[in-house]
């Protein structure tokens, strides 16, 4: 067996969709609180809340599941346990500057004369 985790123990797919269900039922409360779901009730008021909120509720379940599924899928799975000793933003070159090492500077068109 590899030591490289897989994709599926990166994230297992109870985990995400828990983690859209969470999210989904955050988003629902959230818009039944600010529609005055849980105030005094006006006849028709009630179920209009209900139906925007779970319309609001499964707008944010896909949209969390398909991002954090694309985002998943930029993840490497044998770069997860590998150490990074360089800035993750900056090029190699520029990083090995900043660390203080030159790496040798190839010749480039400018530095060698012209022959005739």
């Amino acid at each position: 067996m590899s030591d490289k985790p897989s994709r599926r123990e990166l994230m297992r797919p109870v985990q995400l969709l828990g983690l859209a269900f969470a999210s989904a039922v955050f988003a629902g409360v959230v818009t039944l609180v600010t529609m005055g779901f849980f105030q005094a009730r006006v006849p028709g008021q009630s179920a209009h809340a209900l139906v925007i909120g779970g319309i609001a509720a499964g707008i944010t379940f896909i949209a969390v599941l398909v991002i954090v599924s694309l985002l998943l899928l930029a993840v490497d799975p044998a770069q997860v346990s590998k150490t990074v000793d360089r800035p993750v933003l900056l090029p190699r070159e520029e990083s090995a500057d900043a660390a203080g090492t030159t790496p040798p500077a190839a010749p480039t068109s400018g530095d060698t004369p012209p022959q005739r």
